[in-house]
């Protein structure tokens, strides 16, 4: 009787811990970005950086995504994207979202922050994937210049793929920004094409 027991309670156990490994693999989702260069997979730091991740999601949901570019890449830095066309047109994004960069997450090589404006909390749809470890967009203070920029996942598959789109060749073009031209740096000669962003099931 003892070993029935001991054996009920083993299963038991196995049972209950089962549940939170599945909470734990849907709290931090996976998406699948197909590129003109190749797929790149990224998991998405929900335990994190929630609100960050929700808005992301809601870009994806909406398929927002789907046809914008990487529209600025510098090797040695990061490589930017989410939010013009092909044409260099910026898309209409949702209001802007709070900085989550006091996560403790740093801006290492391989993980995906979020793009803004010299306002901390001015970020929207796009993003950028580090290609380095860079420790000056890192959180040190909240003030404007302390706030850095909030990483809410990183790339689990396909660096090689981010790695092709940093060494791109690269020059000046002019885009459009909320319908006024404006000068655009580091822009890839030939376009670097997001076909679309989709949460893996």
């Amino acid at each position: 009787m003892r070993t029935i027991l001991i054996a009920m309670a083993v299963s038991l156990a196995c049972a209950l811990a089962l549940p939170g490994r599945l909470g734990a693999a849907e709290k931090n989702p996976l998406v699948v970005m197909e590129t003109s260069m190749g797929t790149v997979e990224i998991e998405l730091y929900a335990d994190k950086a929630p609100g960050t991740v929700k808005n992301f999601l809601a870009y994806v949901n909406d398929k927002f995504y789907d046809g914008t570019v990487f529209h600025r890449v510098m090797d040695g830095f990061m490589i930017q994207g989410g939010g013009f066309t092909p044409d260099l047109k910026d898309k209409k994004t949702k209001p802007p979202i709070k900085n989550e960069a006091d996560n403790g997450v740093k801006n290492a090589a391989g993980t995906v922050a979020m793009a803004r404006t010299p306002d901390p909390h001015s970020a929207a749809s796009e993003f950028f994937i580090n290609v380095a470890d860079n420790v000056a967009l890192n959180h040190t203070a909240k003030t404007a210049d302390g706030w850095g920029y909030a990483v809410f996942g990183k790339v689990t598959s396909g660096m090689d793929v981010v790695n092709k789109i940093k060494a791109a060749k690269t020059g000046s073009k002019t885009g459009t920004m909320q319908g006024q031209k404006v000068p655009m740096d580091d822009v890839p000669e030939e376009t670097v094409l997001i076909k679309s962003v989709r949460v893996k099931e």
